[in-house]
């Protein structure tokens, strides 16, 4: 069959259909790029707020008016959550919870097309054909959370903590490096508890990847701030440069009081301790964050403490949403609900101090030489959006696009005839263009 794989939300949702492509590619199918081409698509739903809940359900129906043969499974935290809601969705066939995810690859083995007279001298495209481009693998290394942070639904939609077996992990590693993948990035829903359940640690799980693996990048996605020990840094000046410099580490609120309301097991001042500790061991390191506006009780001297707190780190990046509250969670019925319109006040308050602290981090980095793992040339339409000096200088020119080991973007031209997808190379970075990072790439 033609397949189409779709996910929103978080990495872990792209890891499970990443690895669920290959799964169906080994077992013949061929996967495609959009879901007009599929005789089945797959959508791997989100339910973090009522937004993505909301994208969720758009996404889905976009797809069905896109192919109205193609069978249709949706799957995920929405799917889990909302399934008779998802079921009465247009086109939908199957709704598959978390908790039978996993078995995907034999419940579309024994569907059939939804017109078993497909033409099948019909073309059809080369397996993995939409992972071409392939630099990055995300890679599921848990499931299930055991922490009961009172905003969050996930934890109620994926069950308790899972986690495979660093054998298992070793082993698909290794396999996405032979197929030309350069970095592994580990996922999990809360990934500092991988093997709580196993009697393993992520240290072990990390340290087993440097021994038993030899892809040149690893990177960990998103970790709680309370799950490190500052020993845990110490893996760093031990990886031989492959485990890359860069910690997402969600802190949620600046504020203590907000924290003790969200049932975090951290406060500011242990945060910035780790912050200064991780810094301490992990040369050129860059922090990134996720930061709720306007939780509930959240007054405007808490919402002031966050953007002070986060000026006191210097974020790279901050993912910033408003509070959403989600049946189910703890936090739906707190007193002092914000006002939506507060909400989005402080969003937009938090995405200018983003702009602000990342711009600072890139400009620090000016002058200074970084491994970038190149993904991709822009295309016309990318170029025309860029600022008119960082054009090519001449037709032959292309602009690369890349990831510096830590996770900065960069830019930077490319004569003709130069091919550097999916190579890593050491390249200086020039200047801050904007909010662009250019770079000039020291081989060939």
């Amino acid at each position: 069959m033609r397949i189409y794989l779709e996910s929103l939300g978080c990495r872990l949702n792209y890891a499970e259909m990443a690895g669920l492509g290959r799964q169906l590619a080994g077992a013949g199918h061929a996967m495609v790029e959009s879901a007009a081409e599929a005789d089945l698509c797959v959508l791997n739903s989100c339910a973090v707020t009522g937004e993505a809940a909301r994208q969720t359900r758009q996404l889905a129906r976009q797809m069905a008016r896109a192919n109205p043969a193609a069978r249709l499974i949706i799957t995920g935290c929405y799917a889990t959550l909302e399934g008779e809601t998802v079921a009465a969705l247009p086109n939908v066939d199957l709704v598959v919870g978390n908790a039978r995810k996993d078995d995907l690859l034999a419940t579309i083995q024994g569907l059939g097309t939804r017109d078993q007279e497909t033409d099948s001298s019909a073309p059809v495209p080369s397996p993995l054909s939409s992972t071409i481009s392939r630099t990055r693998a995300f890679i599921k290394v848990q499931d299930g959370c055991r922490n009961r942070c009172t905003f969050c639904i996930v934890t109620v939609a994926r069950g308790d903590e899972r986690s495979r077996a660093i054998a298992e992990i070793v082993a698909e590693v290794n396999a996405l490096h032979a197929e030309g993948y350069q970095e592994a990035v580990l996922t999990g829903v809360h990934l500092g508890g991988y093997g709580n359940d196993i009697d393993r640690d992520l240290r072990a799980l990390v340290a087993g990847l440097l021994a038993e693996t030899r892809i040149p990048r690893i990177r960990l996605s998103s970790l709680e701030p309370f799950d490190l020990a500052p020993d845990f840094f110490d893996l760093w000046p031990q990886s031989n440069d492959r485990l890359m410099p860069h910690l997402h580490l969600p802190a949620q609120a600046g504020s203590d009081a907000v924290l003790k309301r969200m049932a975090r097991r951290n406060r500011t001042a242990e945060f910035e301790a780790l912050v200064d500790a991780a810094r301490a061991r992990i040369p050129g390191l860059t922090i990134t964050t996720d930061i709720i506006a306007g939780f509930p009780g959240e007054t405007e001297a808490d919402f002031e403490q966050t953007l002070a707190f986060a000026r006191r780190i210097g974020f790279a990046h901050i993912h910033a949403f408003p509070f959403s509250a989600r049946a189910g969670t703890a936090a739906a019925h707190f007193a002092g609900q914000v006002a939506q319109v507060e909400c989005k006040r402080r969003v937009q308050a938090l995405h200018a101090l983003d702009a602000e602290l990342g711009r600072a981090v890139r400009a620090a980095f000016v002058g200074s030489t970084r491994p970038v793992l190149w993904e991709s040339v822009l295309a016309p339409r990318e170029i025309a959006k860029l600022a008119p000096h960082a054009a090519p200088a001449d037709a032959a020119e292309s602009i690369g696009s890349g990831l510096t080991d830590n996770y900065l973007r960069v830019l930077a031209r490319l004569p003709a005839g130069v091919d550097l997808h999916n190579r890593i190379t050491p390249t200086l970075l020039t200047q801050l263009a904007g909010d662009d990072l250019w770079g000039s790439v020291l081989v060939g």
